[in-house]
């Protein structure tokens, strides 16, 4: 055999590896989208889909959420630092988790594809109204892409008094330890910037579980 055909499977098994991983990346953002289509809807939160311009699909919530915060407050991570994984605000300017520290922080990831992230984002505005003048920020981070980013800000305009945020490279669910299974994640962090619990799916910031859950955080 000569050296020209031994060297065409090793030429193969390269040519599938790289195949390979493309695969397993596309497969990591087709799971995020599919676990937040799937994701069981809120009991009294139900959410249709209507048809937008251009004939688009668009999510409209009908109620809001009612699963209890505290009751779906999980610690997967407890205790362990915020990442690091900067984001922008919307000026454009590089914030991380570390930029609020001193405060309890409340990061929820969200995009306006996921119908139970629209649903529950008036919930998180009220807990921010809540909180105001008080070390509490509550930073909603959109994974919406550059194309969407109109449409993301328009939205979130809508829900004063939150600040708008985004991650144009939808790296940060990845970027948590262990990473979202789905959408919206939302991580409380208390004032050193150390992981208190998170919540998986949609919930009722509004209501008396979240702020236990934040007034414990606040108090130790």
């Amino acid at each position: 055999m000569n050296d020209q055909s031994a060297g065409k499977p090793r030429g193969g098994v390269l040519t599938w590896a790289l195949w390979g991983a493309a695969a397993i990346g596309v497969a990591g953002v087709v799971y995020i989208i599919g676990q937040s289509a799937t994701k069981p809807a809120d009991q009294g939160a139900a959410t249709v889909v209507s048809k937008g311009p251009a004939g688009s699909s668009q999510a409209v919530p009908t109620a809001a959420p009612t699963h209890d915060v505290s009751k779906k407050f999980e610690h997967p991570a407890d205790g362990a630092p915020a990442p690091t994984y900067a984001f922008v605000d919307a000026a454009g300017k590089k914030v991380t988790a570390a930029s609020f520290k001193g405060k309890v922080v409340v990061l929820n990831v969200w995009a306006t594809w996921c119908g139970p992230c629209t649903t529950e984002m008036p919930t998180l505005a009220k807990l921010a109204a809540a909180y105001a003048g008080k070390p509490v920020a509550v930073v909603a981070v959109s994974i919406d892409k550059p194309a969407e980013l109109e449409k993301a800000k328009a939205f979130l305009a809508k829900q004063a008094p939150l600040a708008f945020y985004n991650d144009p490279e939808a790296k940060l669910p990845w970027e948590l330890k262990p990473p979202a299974g789905g959408m919206p994640t939302t991580l409380i962090l208390d004032k050193n910037g150390l992981e208190r619990g998170r919540i998986s799916g949609e919930a009722d910031w509004a209501g008396p579980g979240a702020r236990a859950v934040i007034d414990k955080v606040l108090a130790n």
